[in-house]
């Protein structure tokens, strides 16, 4: 089983929970640390679990507190060297180049890191392995490519980035350069173009889909709940938040029936799916 969770998904913070009982890695660290320590402790996630830290490109809104919270856990930061370049805050002793495409071994879990289409240095999404269970975290995206069809193949559960509806954006206040540069092809995957890829390419044992990195002005979390849901098919379907944690998933390799959630302090809970 795979636990994983959205510590914030969005332009203010981004951070994704992946690990089971004894190994876990984050994917990008947007918070900041004090703030990613909280959130896990709200969540009854362990920081001494924490194995890695993998770093998907160097965008500010990624790499906020990624320095102060792998000094204090003397976490290792996986980094391509290009993307190392755009964080000038990170000492080299924090840092271990990963190479495209080839696995990365973290205690039980396997990481792999793939190019995607952004406007980074070295921009890669990543999916996170254990006992043939897969999940992938896959946001900044400007264009569905092979590279991101077949991962997404592969995937029980996955963190999708649907940033934004075409048509508040066209018609919202962005200026006509940033429109242009959200819906070009290494900018962000839109509502119509991350249902495309859901739609035709969904495994059937997609136990769960975390729509990710939601635009705060072009883009509404019910809209993107409701055509989603019409074509899940039995995927759970959650829209991550960029004020708050999500709640706790367990990915297995089957479809479970829901159980009754069990409530943690500060209403925050567990799902048992």
């Amino acid at each position: 089983m795979l636990k994983i969770a959205s510590l914030n998904s969005g332009s203010n913070g981004n951070c994704y929970y992946v690990g089971n009982e004894e190994d876990a890695v984050l994917v990008d660290v947007g918070l900041s640390c004090k703030e990613t320590e909280r959130r896990m402790k709200r969540l009854g996630l362990d920081m001494q679990k924490l194995r890695a830290i993998f770093v998907s490109h160097e965008h500010i809104d990624h790499v906020r507190g990624l320095a102060g919270l792998a000094e204090k856990f003397s976490l290792p930061i996986y980094i391509t060297n290009k993307t190392k370049v755009g964080c000038y805050h990170l000492t080299h002793h924090q840092t271990i180049h990963f190479n495209t495409d080839e696995p990365v071994n973290i205690g039980s879990l396997s990481v792999v890191g793939f190019a995607k289409m952004h406007d980074a240095a070295d921009a890669h999404s990543f999916t996170i392995s254990y006992k043939d269970i897969y999940v992938g975290v896959f946001t900044d995206i400007g264009t569905v490519c092979d590279n991101l069809i077949q991962h997404f193949k592969t995937c029980n559960a996955a963190f999708l980035e649907a940033n934004y509806d075409d048509a508040m954006l066209e018609n919202g206040k962005y200026p006509v350069f940033l429109q242009q540069r959200i819906s070009g092809p290494h900018g962000h995957l839109s509502n119509a173009q991350a249902l495309d890829l859901f739609v035709k390419h969904k495994p059937s044992f997609m136990s769960h889909l975390l729509l990710s990195h939601l635009s705060k002005d072009n883009n509404d979390a019910s809209l993107v709940q409701k055509i989603f849901e019409e074509k899940a098919n039995g995927t759970k379907i959650v829209v991550a938040s960029r004020y708050e944690e999500s709640v706790v998933y367990n990915i297995t390799k089957n479809v479970i029936e829901p159980l009754q959630k069990k409530k943690l302090k500060h209403s925050t809970q567990i799902a048992m799916f």
